[in-house]
């Protein structure tokens, strides 16, 4: 077994893997994963529990008072911008879409805020669709410190990941990887000696 394989294997043993975010439809799961960014999963459950009490559907967010909706999500942080795209995207999603959210990845990709990370995302939990490899702050800096990917852009990232491990792998190895991030190899202070692959990680980065 290569050394890629046998990490995975390891992180396999090691967690359980997501999803992360609370939805019960696809609508709330995309709009949970957009509230996601530069926040943890943890503050975006708190809070899509109360949203999802006042808005449910994409007429609801389009029609809703902005200022109401920035002080639903203010602990999200950047909830201006946020806001923005709630009430825009759901406006494309019933201007284009039928009401539905759109199960292509262009399609996806022309929402407001929705790039490739959460695209990828919500193919996967809304539709159970595996079209890529979800690239976070943990995926890159954790793929990167182990010697997965040479690269720091995000798209070349997930190509590596991907051309790395079998499609069917693809939603866990974001969701083990992103655990590990959050468990072991914190951002500024990895606790290497306590990490499961201490032996056989470069350290790519780390001041060791």
């Amino acid at each position: 077994m290569d050394r890629n394989h046998k990490i995975l294997n390891e992180l396999e043993r090691l967690y359980k893997g997501g999803p992360f975010l609370s939805g019960r439809t696809p609508f709330e799961r995309l709009i949970a994963v957009i509230l996601s960014a530069q926040c943890t999963d943890k503050q975006v459950n708190k809070v899509t529990k109360e949203l999802f009490k006042k808005y449910r559907t994409p007429k609801a967010f389009a029609n809703a008072d902005i200022k109401e909706l920035e002080k639903l999500i203010y602990s999200t942080g950047f909830y201006r911008a946020k806001a923005r795209y709630l009430k825009e995207t759901s406006q494309i999603i019933l201007d284009r879409f039928g009401g539905k959210v759109p199960d292509e990845m262009e399609d996806l990709l022309e929402l407001r805020g929705v790039a490739r990370k959460v695209a990828n995302i919500v193919m996967w939990e809304a539709h159970n669709t595996i079209s890529g490899i979800p690239v976070d702050t943990h995926v890159k800096r954790v793929s990167y410190r182990l010697g997965l990917t040479k690269n720091t852009d995000p798209n070349k990232i997930e190509q590596d990941l991907i051309n790395m491990y079998p499609k069917e792998k693809w939603p866990n190895v974001s969701y083990m990887l992103i655990e590990h991030g959050r468990a072991v190899c914190d951002a500024r202070n990895p606790n290497c000696k306590n990490c499961s692959f201490d032996d056989i990680c470069p350290k790519t980065g780390v001041n060791k």
